[in-house]
């Protein structure tokens, strides 16, 4: 499920395919730049980060946020103004007089302590309040923005090295966007605390500030190690987590799990599980290692820090450079302070890390994975004729071509049947045809229009496909054929497609017919058979208002009275529309107008049914025979009971 791998210079497993290692040449280059990060750089960072995470969450609710930030701003106000009515009371409660004028003259500063504490725990509650309704919605937004770059990437982006890589990266980035506002708006309450603090210590003694944030200092550089450590570790492990997710869907869905059984595949599944898990967790255990001996020694160096902190304040007490009302305001200011640095770093590693993720999230939305559809504007009329020009095709992950000098036309109304071996290039040409691939060279023309000119879009709007392995979609069954994509007259043209494709009766078996939900897996759900799935899938593509009509295998799961259906309808499907056949069973190409063989990627032969069955020792006529010969095959086995009878009849 992964790629063949071979050991590098450095230790690192490093791809053997040759696109392959390009793309762990780029990730590596981009690993060994986060690794390049310095806390000067996050530091720089940072402000960027916090204005994204607003700008994500200005997108969904304005009001949330415009809120949010005013929240802010005031608890900071109000934590500068009870640090300063704190100096204020102990001034009052250690100075001169008796005990009653002490409390009186100390009493309005208590209350603005009382009151701006009440105040802050409301903004507190407040600011919860929004960071919880504002996340998902914002992490939503991120995966269905992946949702949207997916959709919008070319086809081939599945066949190329390293494109599931960056999108579970991206997904990934996606799934930390539910942090990022409540780590941005807590390092935003931790600066604003920091100032209002910062600003009474100064006030107190300008020597402890600057001997604070040195303290605080060793924390922030472990704290960046970490968090650098833990995503370099995410990295690394992306393609096994995706290894681990796909044997879970393997392992457990339905329609995998006869074969699991039969072929009793379960022991040997899991062990394949519990191997990639062993190896996930060898990588997570170092890095946690890695994390927890950079952060022992940045605790152990704050620790020292804080001790000199609190030695030169007991200094400037004892030597009456500071006043004993001072120095007790000092300690709540101090205490602010710390715990404000200390947000800071813890923070601020947190949307560091969380922002390292969100690149790769930001990076896939502007390029799609690189996969980016870049096609013309036009919009073309359904088909009158699509011709195919010295057609080429090779795929990115081979080096091998799939179709090579390919020339041969399709017209509205005709019938175009592909034949030809398996590995022949069928399939990949009705894709080039249908504008799902574009070509390595040569040209597909639709009415003279090169499909590299043609908005992609509105280009399948004209197309309808069959596909070997077509979707079943947890839907209904009216959906299932309409695709969300009605036609003026309703249910009357779903009803007509589905009796050109025998699906009626499918769909006059079903509890709630139309409405019948095709997921057994839910509640009230129905499951078909194969060949039913295929009646439907025949059935959407008849359905759709179309000008092209590729038909790949379309009934390899029919029944001899439904297959003969089938063809019986085509001809009169194909009147408004070019139709593509892709088959193995020759006796069906019968109904085409024109059959092309094709054999490696080449057009081997081309002519009606009648004129490649005549032509002796062409490759129709060989395949036709081997197909319809039986005289070879071995003879049917005698019964001991019948041995003396002759041959059971």
């Amino acid at each position: 499920m992964s790629a063949p791998t071979q050991q590098s210079a450095d230790g690192v497993n490093a791809p053997d395919d040759a696109d392959e290692e390009l793309t762990w040449l780029a990730d590596r280059r981009r690993i060994e730049t986060i690794e390049a990060i310095s806390v000067g750089a996050m530091a720089r960072r940072l402000p960027t980060l916090v204005v994204r995470a607003f700008r994500l969450g200005w997108r969904i609710d304005r009001f949330s946020v415009a809120l949010l930030l005013a929240c802010q701003v005031l608890s900071a106000v109000l934590g500068a103004t009870g640090l300063l009515a704190t100096t204020g009371t102990i001034a009052a409660l250690f100075g001169p007089g008796r005990v009653g004028d002490k409390l009186a003259h100390a009493a309005p500063s208590i209350l603005v302590i009382a009151a701006a504490a009440g105040a802050r725990s409301l903004l507190g509650i407040t600011i919860r309040t929004i960071t919880i309704h504002l996340s998902p919605r914002i992490s939503r937004e991120a995966e269905a923005a992946v949702l949207r770059a997916t959709v919008a990437a070319e086809l081939t982006a599945y066949d190329t090295a390293g494109y599931n890589d960056e999108l579970d990266a991206a997904d990934r980035g996606a799934d930390v966007c539910v942090d990022i506002v409540g780590e941005a708006q807590n390092l935003i309450a931790s600066v604003a605390s920091l100032i209002g603090a910062a600003g009474v210590l100064t006030v107190l003694h300008p020597l402890l500030l600057p001997l604070l944030v040195l303290a605080a200092l060793p924390q922030g550089f472990a704290s960046v190690r970490a968090a650098r450590v833990q995503f370099l570790a995410n990295r690394a492990t992306i393609g096994d987590r995706r290894i681990m997710a796909n044997l879970r869907w393997y392992i457990h869905v339905k329609r995998n799990a006869d074969q699991i059984r039969s072929d009793t595949m379960g022991d040997f599944l899991l062990e394949k599980y519990e191997h990639v898990g062993r190896r996930l967790d060898a990588t997570s255990r170092r890095a946690a290692l890695q994390s927890a001996r950079v952060s022992v020694l940045g605790a152990a160096a704050t620790g020292l820090g804080t001790a000199l902190v609190w030695a030169a304040m007991l200094w400037l007490v004892s030597t009456g450079r500071m006043g004993l009302p001072q120095g007790g305001a000092a300690v709540f200011a101090l205490g602010a302070v710390g715990t404000s640095l200390h947000g800071i770093v813890g923070y601020g590693a947190d949307l560091f890390r969380t922002g390292m993720y969100l690149d790769d999230w930001s990076t896939f939305l502007d390029t799609a994975g690189g996969h980016r559809l870049q096609r013309g504007d036009r919009v073309p009329e359904p088909p009158r004729r699509i011709a195919v020009e010295d057609l080429r095709y090779a795929y990115p992950s081979s080096e091998r071509t799939a179709l090579d000098g390919v020339n041969l036309h399709v017209e509205r109304g005709e019938i175009l049947a592909l034949v030809g071996e398996n590995g022949s290039g069928k399939t990949t040409l009705a894709k080039l045809l249908s504008g799902l691939y574009l070509p390595t060279a040569g040209s597909v023309r639709w009415d003279g229009h090169d499909t590299r000119d043609l908005d992609p879009h509105a280009l399948w709007h004209q197309v309808a496909v069959v596909p070997q392995d077509y979707a079943r979609w947890p839907l209904t069954c009216r959906d299932n054929i309409t695709l969300g994509q009605p036609a003026a007259d309703g249910d009357a043209a779903v009803l007509r497609a589905a009796e050109a494709s025998g699906a009626a009766e499918v769909v006059a078996k079903l509890r709630r017919g139309l409405s019948t939900l095709l997921a057994v897996e839910w509640m009230g759900g129905e499951e078909l058979s194969g060949g039913q799935w295929q009646r439907l899938a025949i059935a959407r593509a008849f359905h759709r208002e179309a000008g092209l009509l590729v038909l790949d295998e379309p009934t390899a799961a029919l029944d001899p009275r439904a297959e003969h259906r089938i063809f019986r309808n085509l001809r009169a499907v194909a009147q408004e529309r070019a139709v593509v056949l892709v088959t193995h069973r020759l006796t069906n190409v019968a109904v085409a107008d024109r059959i092309v063989v094709l054999e490696d990627g080449r057009v081997l032969q081309e002519g009606t049914f009648s004129e490649l069955v005549a032509e002796k020792g062409g490759r129709f006529r060989e395949l036709w025979d081997l197909q319809n010969e039986r005289s070879g095959l071995p003879a049917q086995r005698v019964s001991p009971s019948c041995e003396n009878e002759g041959p059971v009849r």
